[in-house]
Order: structure tokens, then sequence, then C-alpha cells
């Protein structure tokens, strides 16, 4: 599974649907938190990440680290590092010493092009729900309103800091994503160069460029 957990991780934070129906308590929940990591400098979230494929009876867990600035992002995973500079998504794979370099869609709203969407993607095609109130946090679950997702459900779990604590992807082929935050920091800063591949640290490396 080299590229999959990175696919998996970011189809957590990319699904895009219409015509959402809101719980107006979840909404809150929501908004307070999307407006807390939005004005911050950054968001630094290092994660444990469990894939459960529920067919094969098998998972993967591995750890990583996200940061994203303004609409710029850095992804570290075991077997890929993915920056995002606003303009290019540049994928390295360290174990083959290859970094293959893509341009996104830029009429695409998703994470890939617009890093901020993992704050703001309930807004837009979701029923809400507010499952519970834990001594951790407010459990929200949002429901894809178009029939054809590709998958069942999103669970997160914000903290009353409106931090978020862990988020859950349950997709419809049998995989479960399930993100553990064990650090959520909104006050760490960083340089614009922080995003982008620096071909000195990395002379050896194949470049392919798909652009």
């Amino acid at each position: 599974m080299k590229l999959t957990i990175h696919i998996m991780l970011l189809t957590l934070c990319t699904a895009q649907v219409v015509n959402g129906q809101v719980d107006p308590v979840a909404t809150n929940i929501l908004d307070k938190f999307s407006q807390k990591a939005l004005s911050a400098p950054a968001v630094t979230m290092e994660f444990e990440l469990n894939i459960v494929d529920e067919v094969e009876k098998s998972s993967t867990s591995s750890d990583g680290k996200l940061v994203i600035k303004d609409n710029m992002y850095k992804l570290e995973l075991p077997d890929n590092i993915i920056w995002f500079d606003g303009s290019a998504v540049w994928t390295l794979a360290p174990e083959v010493e290859e970094v293959t370099i893509n341009e996104p869609d830029t009429t695409n709203t998703s994470f890939i092009s617009s890093p901020d969407q993992l704050f703001k993607l309930y807004r837009n095609g979701y029923k809400q729900r507010l499952l519970e109130e834990t001594g951790r946090g407010s459990v929200i679950d949002l429901y894809p309103d178009e029939i054809d997702a590709d998958f069942i459900r999103i669970r997160l779990l914000i903290n009353g800091s409106y931090d978020l604590l862990e988020a859950e992807y349950k997709s419809k082929d049998g995989y479960i994503v399930f993100v553990k935050i064990n650090n959520y920091d909104l006050r760490s800063r960083y340089d614009n160069a922080f995003f982008l591949f620096d071909r000195n640290k990395y002379p050896n490396v194949d470049i392919i460029d798909m652009r």
C-alpha cells in the first residue's frame, strides 16, 4: 500500500457533494472549529492513521504529519512526502528515489488544490448530525446527500476548545480510515519555503514532471 495511505487520507479531506441539510447544533460546533482553524497562522496535525479493509480482514497503521498554511500544505507519511506550494503538487517516494510533479485542476475546490477545504467541507453536501456529547468532546456525523458517493459517513470528534481530535471515513467498498490526532497545533508559524520541494535535499531522486 505505497500510495494507498495518502490517497485514502486525502479522500477523507476531499469528499465533495451538493445540497446538504444541517443540524443547527452540529453546524454551530463546526463553524467554530472552522473559524478557529482558518484564523490561525497555520494548522499542524501529527496523527496516527489506521486503514481497515473489512473485506480482506486486514489493517495498515502509520504515523504522519500534516501542515496547512493558506493554500499550501506539506503531508509526511512513511512512504511519501507531499508538498503543495499553491501551484504544483510534488510527491516524493523516498524508497524508489522518485518525485512526480502534478498541477492540480484549478476548477477543483477539493483539498488537493484548496487545502482549507479540510475545515469547510461540511458546509455543502452533507446531512449533519450531532451524534453525542462525550467527556472528550462532540461526535458529529456527516452523511453525503449524493447517493452515488463512494463513502457512507465521515465522523468527527471535536473537543470543547474546537480542536479536531479524531476523524473517521467509512467507504462503501469496505474501507474504514481512522485518524487520531495526537497534536493539533494552531500556534506554529512556517515560512513559505517549508511548502516547497528542495532539490538540494534530495539530489539523487528522479523527477517526473507531469504538468
